[in-house]
């Protein structure tokens, strides 16, 4: 039988409280970078790059904090700039 200690305890409700944020931070930079791909479909450039500039401000955000591996962000990123610059 696994024996348990309060530090223990504390560190798996702490780690389940950080699981719960970064999932919901992922969530949120999936659901921008959806808003970007919508608004690229639509032709419509000036709301791509509105939502683009929201998605930056969240990989970069994310990734500073570790929830998202820096080169990762730095593809997403790249990624949706060239699929705006296309629409020019």
């Amino acid at each position: 039988m696994a024996q348990t200690n309060k530090s223990a305890e504390k560190r798996n409700r702490q780690g389940e409280k950080r699981r719960l944020q970064n999932k919901s931070e992922k969530t949120a930079i999936r659901s921008s970078a959806k808003k970007v791909l919508v608004a690229a479909e639509s032709k419509d450039k000036a709301a791509a790059e509105v939502a683009l500039k929201d998605m930056i401000k969240r990989i970069d955000t994310a990734a500073r904090k570790g929830i998202v591996k820096k080169n990762a962000a730095a593809r997403k990123k790249s990624r949706m700039q060239r699929l705006i610059n296309a629409l020019a």
